[in-house]
């Protein structure tokens, strides 16, 4: 009878032991933008995912270029970026099989209160950046091939203007360190609003030009290919990549506000 007892008791452990496991194996690793990361969206919204999966999202936050980079050596399972031509090349490529609009918001320029360029009454974007540039007043950029940093580099060229000189400082760095730099040089900067607005360290920076339809900022999904890579959790992966465009996904990312603000746009086609 003890030797019986002793037996299920193991077997139990065993069941147990297993059961932990395979809920230990139950998460993604999301390889995305540090804007989604630093603005705080995906502490609201992943909780409620995760809540109705079981499926944990542990996010790498680079910029869109380094997250390309992790998805074609297979190193994240799923990815959430905001450069569609380059959505549209890595799905063309066969990195990916899927990619899907899921938010947008847009792109600001902040800069010294004191606006020496004078962008505040451009009358666009490219204006905008012309004045800074004929100025030479001082402008941090990411420099880090991200989202953001490839958007500014097409204004650029759209403003027929290469930035160079000692005016230009390309950082390599995060959207939040750039902001921190530019605070800290009272330089003006190109940045996605939803970091703006989370940013805690404005010091004498303002926002000084916004609403130019050339600052639409598309943020999309993108479900990577089994054939590239067979052993990542496609399963799990394509879950999220589905809820993100669920009713359920595209409310949670509606209810995320910053100080009464909104600051992602569900768009999912």
């Amino acid at each position: 009878m003890k030797k019986a007892t002793a037996f299920i008791t193991l077997g139990a452990l065993g069941l147990t032991f297993s059961g932990s496991l395979m809920a230990a194996d139950d998460y993604i690793t999301l390889a995305s933008t540090t804007s989604t990361e630093n603005s705080g969206l995906f502490d609201a919204i992943i909780p409620t995912f995760t809540e109705e999966t079981g499926i944990e999202v542990r996010v790498v936050a680079v910029g869109t270029g380094q997250a390309f980079e992790i998805g074609r050596r297979g190193d994240a399972d799923s990815l959430l970026v905001h450069d569609t031509a380059g959505e549209e090349q890595f799905v063309a490529d066969g990195y990916a099989t899927e990619r899907l609009n899921v938010m947008y918001n847009d792109f600001v320029i902040v800069g010294p209160s004191d606006d020496p360029a004078g962008i505040s009454d451009s009358e666009s974007v490219t204006d905008a950046m012309q004045r800074i540039a004929e100025s030479a007043s001082p402008f941090a950029s990411r420099g880090d091939d991200s989202g953001t940093n490839r958007a500014e580099l097409r204004l650029w060229e759209d403003a027929g203007v290469t930035p160079k000189g000692e005016w230009y400082r390309e950082l390599g760095s995060g959207m939040g360190p750039t902001l921190n730099t530019a605070a800290g040089m009272d330089a003006y900067t190109f940045t996605d609003r939803a970091t703006w607005v989370a940013f805690e360290n404005p010091q004498d920076l303002t926002l000084l030009f916004e609403g130019d339809e050339a600052l639409f900022n598309q943020y999309g999904s993108l479900l990577l290919s089994e054939e590239r890579h067979p052993d990542l959790k496609h399963d799990l992966a394509a879950q999220w990549h589905e809820w993100l465009v669920s009713e359920e996904g595209q409310q949670a990312i509606a209810d995320f506000e910053v100080d009464g603000q909104q600051l992602f746009f569900p768009n999912a086609e």
